[in-house]
């Protein structure tokens, strides 16, 4: 069980740092950022939240 919280937890870690993330692509447009700032900050948001995905289904995967 140990395994499995730790990976929760980073997978909570991955999902607030995205959170973060996202607070920033909002504020960027709420500034009026240039469109290619924002569409990268966007996919950096995407690739967290996909990593956070799938670290999950890896671990409910490896339950009996």
């Amino acid at each position: 069980m140990g395994g499995e919280e730790e990976a929760m937890n980073a997978v909570l870690n991955r999902l607030r740092r995205a959170q973060g993330q996202l607070a920033g692509v909002i504020a960027m447009i709420e500034a009026g950022r240039d469109c290619k700032d924002v569409v990268t900050q966007l996919a950096a948001v995407s690739r967290a939240l996909d990593r956070a995905g799938f670290k999950i289904v890896a671990t409910g995967m490896r339950r009996p």
